[in-house]
């Protein structure tokens, strides 16, 4: 299955899978409510994981037919499984393993599927409460306030040739990444914006896409909230569908 995120003519809802909580309960309830709502896609992977992603992903296809992306945290989590695969570049830090060294290794076992990777300049933003892909990843965060560190990252990752930026809070992030700084990243760019990280109301996701995100991320906030994903869907269609009522 061909997945485009490069195109801005709609509005989309990506559901974040970390392997180490999906058990196959866990994945049948989780296929099931985004089945239903609508889900636009399934992202895959995690900073740390103990569980094989490959077989997540496997098993998400059976389940459903929304199309699966891998998001990879390390080497140890590529697959050709996905129907896409976010390379990530971390262009918010100086860790040259994330900027570059790891592409270099993954290059050869991508290059069967490179019509299926998307290069994507990843931009960790500091939202309170310490975060696993910042200890990770061993940088530091953008300050929440300075956004013109974060507009200048990100015209750069379009100008090196990335097709989609992403603003992370973070699993564990206290709040989301601030409407203000998505809002000034969105005038600045022509790529689609993604962001992550703290979205655990619909209230929060609407303020997202009102920013300017072209897409956003849900993952732990449906695991505390199952019916979160369906207020997301219906956000999103909203903005869709302006003619309609939902």
């Amino acid at each position: 299955m061909r997945i485009d995120i490069t195109s801005r003519k709609k509005k989309l809802v990506a559901r974040l899978i970390d392997p180490d909580n999906a058990g196959e309960e866990a994945l049948t309830v989780a296929a099931g409510h985004a089945s239903a709502a609508g889900v636009d896609l399934f992202l895959a992977g995690g900073s740390l994981t103990s569980v094989p992603v490959e077989g997540v992903i496997r098993r998400l296809k059976q389940l459903s037919s929304i199309p699966v992306v891998l998001f990879p945290g390390n080497l140890a989590q590529l697959t050709a499984e996905a129907d896409a695969v976010f390379l990530l570049s971390l262009i918010s830090g100086r860790n040259p393993e994330l900027l570059i060294g790891n592409h270099v290794v993954a290059a050869p076992l991508l290059k069967g599927i490179r019509e299926r990777v998307i290069p994507v300049g990843y931009m960790l933003i500091s939202c309170g409460g310490g975060t696993s892909v910042e200890y990770m990843s061993q940088t530091s965060p953008i300050p929440s306030g300075k956004n013109d560190i974060a507009v200048a990252t990100a015209l750069a990752g379009e100008m090196l040739g990335m097709k989609a930026i992403y603003l992370e809070g973070g699993s564990g992030a206290a709040r989301p990444v601030n409407p203000a700084m998505i809002r000034a990243v969105r005038e600045v760019i022509t790529i689609p914006l993604i962001t992550g990280g703290g979205l655990d109301t619909a209230e929060k996701v609407e303020q997202a896409f009102e920013a300017g995100a072209d897409m956003v991320v849900i993952g732990n906030g449906c695991e505390q909230d199952p019916t979160l994903i369906t207020a997301a869907c219906r956000v999103r269609d909203r903005y869709n569908n302006p003619a309609r009522s939902i």
